[in-house]
């Protein structure tokens, strides 16, 4: 029998007794205490919100590339440097063209200053939307940032037409964020699954949502990188536009509410930044049971997601910028390549993390996942040919199982009546991830081109040290824990 035809006939209790990782059964439910969420529902249609996901990232994935590169461009253009004559791309041992090297700062510093002006604001939007999501209903979170990110789009759009000055474009990503951006439609889509899912299902639903993020970002690359080489930049920015209208339209029409909307709830009040507070300050209702090792465990599992998540989106705003400049110096095509090669990974770590569910726990699959971006990153630290640029993206297959599995277990910890206090708390961290990792790296790149041009890839491996060590601990307490309780039952 399906696992949610199951959650249909069985109480809560049952699923949670039956669950992967018994010691959390502290999240049971009390009899006859009510929730703010109404059951988890089965949709009637074989996917939910994964169109959703999949459009709002296949605009984000198309635009970032160019993006980046329609700033090296403009750039360039004002300093008058012709990166088309690059001598020493053909030869390494080349001194540095200074000009280049003033290109490269340029860009890195504009990417930094967008990125941290469009995510300090969604530092306060996306945990406020939800929160609120989990009392007004999901959809409105779906719908609100894809019509903001649509606003950017044309502002985007304005830019090149007008060729007004780059400084613009920082105009349309606080106006993507004042709506929430990207990463409120994360949040909106993560607690939805988590509303219609059961927990031994979880792992996997999170992953499927994960692995449609890199099947759309792998088409976006491959789309973008081909036609920007063809018709330039404002025709791929006119699909982008179009694509976020239609993820909202779909959104509108076709995702079901899993839970009940209140039609009082207030969007602008103290009370959803507090339900977040609440959830880290005492872990929630269900720390009661568990004591402190409980609270411990959200705060080290929200870390480990924090330092993992910071290295992903950190190092990939440098992709394009290290494969721009010599002595790759990749055009629009191998860059759309190589973005598809780095998105491939969430496909591949879908079926890796279906492949190794089934012999081993999900901690240990996460350290999987840890251990095969940690050797990708090294190579792209002295990547200095295409083929061994190559190499990394194919080391880097299964870097995408760690995830869903600290997001399964952030939801695992709380009860069924909190997933919107997490998800939005999850969704916040997300926005400080990219604040942290577009702010680090960005200044980590400049101020290392003259030692070592791969050096933040490899500072990034390091970093990821330290959510495998503390995932590791974690498991092999909770599995001593487990071997306990056995012997003295």
């Amino acid at each position: 029998m399906d696992e949610r035809d199951t959650a249909a006939i069985l109480h809560g209790d049952v699923l949670s007794d039956t669950a992967e990782e018994p010691q959390l059964d502290v999240n049971k439910e009390e009899p006859g205490v009510p929730t703010t969420d109404v059951e988890p529902v089965t949709c009637s249609l074989p996917v939910s919100v994964e169109p959703v996901l999949f459009l709002s990232m296949f605009s984000l994935a198309l635009q970032a590339p160019l993006s980046t590169q329609y700033l090296w461009d403009r750039i360039s253009e004002d300093l008058g440097y012709n990166g088309s004559k690059r001598s020493e791309c053909g030869n390494s041992s080349a001194p540095p063209d200074p000009l280049q090297k003033e290109v490269e700062t340029l860009t890195a510093h504009w990417n930094l200053y967008i990125s941290l002006g469009g995510f300090s604001v969604g530092l306060l939007v996306v945990p406020l939307l939800g929160s609120w999501s989990d009392l007004a209903g999901r959809r409105r979170v779906l719908i609100l940032p894809n019509l903001g990110l649509a606003l950017q789009t044309i502002v985007y759009l304005v830019v090149m037409y007008l060729k007004l000055p780059v400084v613009y474009f920082l105009v349309g990503r606080l106006l993507s964020g004042l709506s929430g951006d990207f990463n409120a439609v994360l949040a909106g889509c993560f607690a939805y699954v988590a509303d219609i899912s059961d927990r031994r299902s979880r792992t996997f639903r999170v992953a499927i949502l994960e692995a449609f993020l890199g099947l759309s970002g792998m088409l976006a690359s491959i789309i973008g990188g081909q036609w920007r080489r063809a018709q330039g930049y404002i025709n791929p920015f006119w699909l982008v536009l179009a694509t976020n209208l239609v993820s909202a339209l779909y959104a509108f029409l076709f995702v079901r509410e899993s839970v009940v909307p209140d039609p009082s709830a207030k969007l602008l009040t103290t009370r959803h930044h507090k339900a977040v507070w609440h959830l880290y300050s005492s872990g929630g209702s269900s720390s009661e049971a568990g004591g402190r090792f409980h609270r411990c465990k959200l705060w080290l599992y929200t870390l480990c997601f924090f330092l993992v998540v910071t290295v992903h989106f950190g190092s990939r705003e440098l992709y394009v910028l290290y494969e721009l400049s010599s002595p790759l110096c990749w055009g629009p095509d191998l860059i759309g390549y190589g973005s598809a090669a780095h998105h491939l990974g969430y496909l591949s770590s879908l079926a890796g993390l279906k492949i190794m569910q089934r012999c081993m726990e999900d901690s240990w699959v996460a350290l999987v996942g840890l251990a095969s971006n940690i050797v990708g990153l090294v190579v792209f630290s002295v990547a200095n040919s295409t083929q061994l640029m190559f190499t990394g993206y194919g080391l880097c297959l299964l870097f995408m199982t760690s995830t869903p599995v600290l997001r399964s277990k952030l939801s695992k910890l709380v009860e069924p009546s909190e997933q919107g206090a997490l998800f939005a708390s999850v969704a916040c961290v997300e926005s400080l991830c990219y604040l942290v990792g577009s702010g680090v790296f960005n200044s980590l790149y400049p101020a290392t081109l003259h030692f070592m041009k791969g050096f933040p890839f490899l500072f990034a491996a390091i970093i990821l040290f330290i959510p495998a060590g503390i995932i590791g601990t974690l498991q092999c307490l909770e599995q001593r824990r487990d071997q306990r309780d056995a012997t003295v039952s």
